[in-house]
């Protein structure tokens, strides 16, 4: 990775490494997707700009240009993490709320009312889904020429 691609890596990994010890596990799929889409550029993008007689300031405008590769994996890691969130969110409402679906799930299993539990259950899978959706379609709009079309030609 020479040039800007491997400064911006540079610069970025550290960052994320930081904030892997930090609670935020739905964040880090999201973190370490972006360095794997950034790392995928091609290398050769800035040797190339140069021997064609590029300016410095073209160079980092053409590799900013190229950034929108890395949103695949941006988006993929999203959808993962979406999925983490509702997860670490219900496991901290039944260990240290008083309220939400995780505090209800908790409740409702000590009074043995399954009924309710999996009916929370199933709100929190729901909305995951949703949510998982929400950014496939998203995803679908704003990164369509990275998809293959269904269509048969």
């Amino acid at each position: 990775m020479p040039g800007g691609q491997s400064l911006a890596y540079s610069a970025i990994y550290p960052l994320m490494t930081a904030f892997n010890a930090l609670p935020k596990a739905a964040f880090i799929p999201i973190l370490v997707n972006i360095a794997t889409g950034l790392a995928t550029l091609e290398p050769e993008l800035e040797d190339e700009l140069r021997v064609l007689g590029a300016r410095r300031w073209d160079v980092l405008i053409k590799v900013c240009e190229r950034l929108s590769r890395s949103m695949p994996y941006f988006y993929g890691s999203l959808k993962v993490a979406i999925t983490l969130a509702f997860v670490g969110t219900t496991v901290s409402e039944m260990t240290a709320s008083n309220e939400g679906i995780g505090y209800l799930l908790t409740s409702a299993g000590s009074s043995m009312q399954m009924g309710l539990a999996f009916g929370g259950l199933m709100v929190v899978g729901a909305m995951a889904m949703i949510m998982y959706e929400l950014f496939s379609v998203i995803e679908t709009r704003t990164t369509a020429w990275a998809h293959r079309s269904n269509q048969n030609h």
